[in-house]
């Protein structure tokens, strides 16, 4: 079984659900860290969910992101399964970038 490090990240420059992070088939991947920072001047909230099927299942809603600031949304490592789908939005657009920490292990 091998193991690679990689890293997901989005700028959420509209209001949208936009997909962070897809598990490929054949993999589990442990997400070490959600990095989330507000570079506008304004506090913000996002929404994370965790997409498995048709299922949508919700991990932080609305979370506030200070203005000028970041925050680490995991305090546990998150497993996402195989072909499952982590998912972010924002309240406002242009203002957070989200930065994922992850241990693929194929």
């Amino acid at each position: 079984m091998a193991n690679t490090f990689v890293n997901a990240k989005v700028d959420l420059t509209s209001t949208s659900v936009t997909t962070l992070y897809t598990c490929a088939a054949s993999t589990t991947a442990i997400v070490k860290s959600i990095l989330v920072s507000e570079d506008s001047g304004n506090a913000d909230t996002i929404t994370v969910t965790l997409t498995s099927d048709s299922n949508v299942f919700s991990l932080f809603k609305t979370k506030s992101v200070s203005a000028n600031g970041t925050v680490e949304l995991l305090s546990a490592p998150l497993v996402v399964q195989a072909t499952e789908i982590l998912k972010v939005t924002a309240a406002s657009a242009n203002r957070l970038h989200v930065v994922a920490s992850i241990l693929e292990l194929t």
